[in-house]
């Protein structure tokens, strides 16, 4: 791939991020996802590409842009899969909340992993705990495990999960280590990418979100030297027989090879709304403001861009040609 991709797609992030941005705390979700999804569809328009999406807001017949299959780019461009999620956080921006973001990742034709629209058990650490974590093992010995490479106090640990009635249990065992938690309501992606910066606080991360934000989460977690580990886990006879037409084992770990093959595959976000990474879109004077995080695996090159776009001059964040 040609590294100039790599600001090409932040390009995608920020339009999309500014359009869903406008739509934040108005209870309005479908509506903030479609401008968001309108917004980066037209930009990718502009990028010279030959892009196929294989996780996206969903097949053909039910997407009308950005759906499984569709293609992207201006042609000639190297061949890449897409994976998108124009935004990572539709309540999360309807009610105003945390670390909604605008989220792509690409890599060379064929080393995305195409995951189904269902769950997947997961588990997400930094760095340090990189191969020290293991899915089928209990949470308390993972929460240990990752104190000790850590070097932490299992109190000083903290584990990041979504707020659902489904995490009980784990939540009832985080608690009984003494290790503290941090629940959220949305935004998993945000959440694994989290455990990579120490400035987040974020040791951890467990339990039940989307498989395909598992597959965008890797693709970060390939540059940073982080590690998410997964398990489909379909909840009914439809989705088990998906799984089975699409080749996947659904009683396989999928460790990192599987979610993202090949050295070269790049990860770009842009913050819809303020989190501990990155910085919402702020509107101010006919021009927004934009913090987004750019990043390539194969140079190991982690970039925070900050942009500045008039309104005026770019409304769509495209210059048109007259």
């Amino acid at each position: 791939m040609e590294r100039s991709l790599s600001m090409e797609l932040v390009r995608v992030t920020e339009a999309a991020a500014v359009a869903a941005a406008r739509w934040m705390g108005r209870g309005l979700k479908n509506e903030a996802d479609d401008a968001a999804t309108t917004a980066m569809r037209h930009v990718f328009d502009t990028i010279p590409m030959e892009g196929v999406v294989v996780i996206g807001e969903g097949e053909m017949d039910e997407a009308p842009m950005l759906y499984i299959g569709e293609e992207l780019g201006q042609s000639p461009g190297p061949a890449v899969d897409i994976a998108v999620d124009p935004l990572e956080g539709t309540n999360i921006v309807a009610r105003g909340g945390w670390n909604a973001l605008a989220v792509i990742a690409i890599a060379d034709r064929g080393n995305l992993l195409h995951a189904p629209d269902m769950y997947m058990n997961k588990i997400a650490v930094g760095p340090e705990a990189v191969g020290k974590i293991d899915i089928n093992a209990s949470i308390t010995e993972n929460l240990h495990a990752v104190a000790k490479a850590k070097n932490k106090n299992i109190e000083d640990v903290v584990a990041t999960i979504l707020n659902r009635p489904r995490h009980e249990a784990i939540i009832e065992e985080i608690r009984a280590t003494g290790a503290r938690i941090k629940l959220i309501q949305d935004g998993d992606v945000a959440a694994a990418i989290n455990t990579a910066f120490d400035n987040t606080g974020i040791d951890i991360l467990f339990g039940y979100g989307g498989a395909p934000e598992g597959v965008l989460a890797a693709v970060g977690m390939k540059t940073l030297g982080g590690e998410i580990i997964g398990k489909l886990a379909p909840s009914s006879k439809a989705e088990e027989e998906r799984c089975e037409r699409m080749g996947l084992d659904i009683d396989k770990i999928l460790t990192m090879d599987d979610f993202v093959k090949g050295d070269d595959a790049i990860f770009a976000a842009t913050g819809v709304t303020d989190g501990e990474l990155l910085r919402g879109v702020q509107f101010k004077g006919g021009f927004s403001s934009t913090h987004s995080l750019v990043m390539r695996s194969k140079s190991g090159t982690i970039r925070f861009v900050e942009g500045r776009h008039s309104m005026k001059k770019k409304p769509l964040l495209v210059v048109e040609d007259n």
